[in-house]
């Protein structure tokens, strides 16, 4: 029994110990904590088993947050050891577990749930909807997420982490490269995700293009909800290729399959070309929505409409379209042959137009405007030209005979973090002190915001700017340790002291919002910015059904419209009779239909079948409990909803 614990538990690490002590402690925290308090029942009946969209955009927003600590963390390691590179803090396998773990968690464990969490809890109030188009379906994108990220976590105290690299190439993912079960974690979390995230892109797809409100037509709409647009039909496109290539590597793994296996007569490059298929088009879904907060942000901030409302409009459909016609860029030493490399670079560099359109009319917009600097400007303003710079760099690795030099080495490190975090992580962040005061109705303390802002800007060029020269030095990416003679310990040891510091920042942004639930300025108005869109037109925090009645939109600013139209001649008051509204009823069989997943996911890791097919089972027993439910929605009496409304102020 012992060798068997031995052999499924991962031991031999402080570091995991460490990791094992503070998981036990955490998770009796919050059983006690329920327990004493007697929340069990309030936290089935509020979160796990809730079908409104604000609140599940909250999990995602909790998630996400703690998914960003935990890739942080993994950073912070492997600059620690790159720092002092002979010192062996981290040995050989564990640097490249966490090589890999830090890239997935960053993009699809942060960046996506962040991406969702902000989809969630805004896209239903701009559009002056009651909330998504498919409630159900909502629940369950969030707990497929949810449980995928526990599957890919579990492998770090259970199993062994993946090491195979964050993209995980043959042959290191093939069984003779990770014969463990650490490349089928990556599998099975990914996979599990990846089916939420794809349900979650065609949800809002549809929710968009029915359930605006009368008289918001595309042209109307706003452009966060346009980004929105763009980025799910990405979604739907990218989303099934990474799903059916990570499973034909199980099949590989699973079943002796040679399809990546060149040995076997599979072909390894056709992994790479799938794989980033799926991923540079995975590049444009997280920074659209980004692209679409700062135009929120700069048009309210400036207190201006937005300048070239239409170009605007274009430039975010051109760059998802243009999306899939990249992903070349990422191997043009692979050999494909001059035409190849030429028509990629072509549409590589083409793709920087419509980028560079957004710029100017962000610029255009500020220009003369009456500029609040306020928490989610500052992040905005900042993201301007670290996006200039990762843009241009992206340029010149676009060039082929170029990017024969910089591949593989740390100057494409520092771009892609330049653009993911200078462009993704500064976007969500603008957007997460942008709509704080509509989620929780309360704004984040100024004081604490702005020394994040700045440690986290700081130490973030103070990070990567030296890891440019170190690109050209000569410096690849996954190195674990180097010679002194390089040259390259000093820089590193700089890129090092950035990371720290960016990592302080995160400190005072979880000091910041723990301090303000109690010290924070309240919102009493439901739009403390002077907001221009539908969100800020109901009280903070927004209602269980959003909207008493539907509003009427009659342009692409429609709430900025009825405030003008309020203070002038024209306006006249006019009283609406509340009518019952019609709401989806909570359900847990999302919750459970995730947890049988995650069962499913657990025995294929472990090539247990009888428990993977019992998972398996769980999820049809499931999907046919839900095909037999009838009642599954209810209305709200028109009583509850004055009732609602008047203590909310808004009944005269």
């Amino acid at each position: 029994m012992a060798d068997k614990a031995k052999g499924f538990f991962v031991t031999g690490d402080p570091l995991i110990y460490g990791a094992d002590v503070a998981i036990v402690i955490t998770l009796l925290g919050i059983l006690v904590f329920l327990t004493f308090f007697k929340k069990w029942g309030w936290l089935w009946r509020e979160w796990l088993t809730t079908v409104d969209h604000k609140k599940i955009g909250i999990m995602y927003l909790v998630s996400s947050l703690l998914m960003l600590f935990r890739g942080g963390v993994d950073a912070l390691l492997m600059r620690m050891q790159l720092a002092f590179p002979n010192s062996h803090f981290l040995d050989s396998q564990h640097y490249n577990e966490i090589f890999t773990t830090h890239g997935t968690i960053m993009i699809l464990f942060m960046a996506m749930p962040f991406m969702f969490a902000l989809f969630n809890i805004v896209v239903p109030l701009q559009l002056g909807a009651r909330d998504v188009a498919y409630p159900f379906l909502n629940a369950l994108s969030f707990w497929l997420f949810f449980f995928g990220a526990m599957l890919f976590n579990l492998s770090f105290v259970v199993g062994g982490s993946p090491d195979a690299g964050w993209l995980s190439y043959p042959p290191l993912s093939e069984l003779a490269g990770s014969p463990g079960p650490g490349q089928n974690f990556y599998i099975w979390g990914i996979q599990i995700s990846g089916i939420g995230s794809l349900a979650t892109g065609i949800n809002f797809l549809v929710t968009i293009l029915k359930m605006r409100a009368p008289g918001m037509k595309l042209m109307k709409m706003p452009l966060f909800s346009w980004s929105v647009l763009a980025s799910c039909i990405t979604i739907i496109f990218a989303f099934p290729v990474l799903t059916i290539t990570l499973a034909l590597l199980f099949v590989d793994r699973f079943f002796g399959a040679h399809i990546f296996t060149a040995t076997g007569g599979g072909n390894p490059m056709m992994y790479v070309n799938l794989i980033w298929m799926w991923g540079h088009p995975e590049v444009y879904i997280v920074v659209l929505p980004a692209f679409g907060i700062y135009s929120e942000v700069v048009s309210t901030f400036s207190k201006k409409k937005i300048f070239g409302y239409k170009s605007m409009v274009f430039s975010m459909m051109i760059i998802s379209v243009l999306s899939y016609f990249t992903w070349v860029h990422h191997f043009f030493t692979m050999g494909a042959g001059a035409d190849v490399n030429t028509f990629f670079a072509i549409t590589t560099m083409a793709i920087g137009i419509p980028t560079g359109v957004k710029v100017f009319n962000w610029l255009f917009t500020m220009f003369r405007g009456r500029i609040s600097m306020t928490q989610p400007m500052l992040w905005t303003l900042a993201f301007i030209p670290c996006f200039v710079v990762g843009g241009a760099t992206g340029v010149m690795l676009a060039v082929a005979p170029a990017d024969y030099q910089y591949h593989n080495s740390y100057f494409l490190i520092a771009h892609f973090h330049q653009v993911l975090i200078g462009g993704v992580v500064f976007g969500y962040l603008a957007g997460l002190y942008y709509w704080w005061p509509k989620m929780f109705g309360f704004k984040l303390n100024d004081r604490l915001g702005k020394w994040a802002f700045w440690t986290w800007n700081i130490g973030f060029y103070v990070c990567f700017m030296p890891q440019y020269a170190l690109g050209f030095m000569g410096m690849t990416r996954r190195v674990y340790t180097y010679g002194w003679d390089m040259g390259w310990a000093p820089y590193n040891l700089v890129s090092t002291g950035g990371a720290f510091l960016m990592g302080i920042g995160f400190v005072f942004q979880v000091w910041q919002i723990l301090y303000s639930i109690k010290n924070g300025e309240r919102d009493l108005t439901g739009d403390p910015w002077n907001g221009r869109t539908l969100e800020w037109s109901i009280p903070s925090p927004a209602p269980l059904y959003n909207f008493a009645y539907i509003p009427e939109v009659k342009s692409d600013d429609a709430w900025w419209d009825m405030k003008e139209h309020k203070h002038g001649a024209a306006y006249e008051k006019v009283n609406k009779e509340f009518e019952p509204i019609h709401m989806p009823k909570n359900s847990g069989i999302p919750f459970f239909m995730a947890a049988c997943w995650f069962v499913a996911g657990f025995g294929l890791t472990f090539e247990w079948v009888w428990v993977g097919i019992a998972g398996l089972a769980g999820v049809a027993i499931c999907l046919l409990a839900r095909s037999f439910q009838r009642k599954t929605d209810y209305y709200i009496p028109v009583d509850e909803i004055k009732r609602t409304e008047a203590s909310l102020g808004r009944v005269v």
